[in-house]
């Protein structure tokens, strides 16, 4: 199953909450903690992971805590994911100098770089703003 890792989830809610806040400021990790019951210590790897990769940036003093480094609009989701996750890749196989022993044979390696490469466009084509609005798309229910 394709599942983000609770680090990018809890990254992806993290930033996500600071983008929704933004006019009020900064936000900081023990408000962000609080609100979505995160571990801080995970919370504070995640948080400078982000800031590291330039996508939020740290306040200090009594009102301190975290903004967006960017507009809202300037930041892909899939920059979040790279950010906290490193390389997408759903398949072992995506890149040539994979070690898989199915890679002379496998019949799938092509067909799943189509899907990792829409997987890939629609995150980096997904900004943070899109994520912050009211409008989201219904999911497609599958036939079975």
């Amino acid at each position: 199953m394709l599942r983000f890792t609770k680090r990018a989830d809890y990254g992806l809610m993290a930033i996500h909450y600071i983008a929704v806040h933004d006019q009020l400021g900064a936000v900081s990790a023990k408000r962000i903690a609080d609100e979505f019951r995160i571990p801080p210590e995970l919370l504070a790897k995640i948080m400078q992971r982000l800031a590291k990769q330039g996508l939020i940036v740290s306040q200090n003093g009594p009102k301190g805590g975290y903004v967006l480094a960017r507009r809202a609009v300037s930041i892909t989701v899939g920059e979040v994911i790279r950010a906290l996750e490193g390389p997408i890749h759903i398949v072992e196989c995506y890149e040539d100098a994979s070690e898989c022993p199915q890679m002379e044979r496998c019949n799938l390696r092509r067909p799943m770089q189509k899907v990792q490469a829409a997987i890939s466009h629609m995150l980096d084509t997904m900004t943070l703003a899109e994520l912050t609005s009211e409008d989201v798309p219904e999911l497609l229910t599958l036939r079975t």
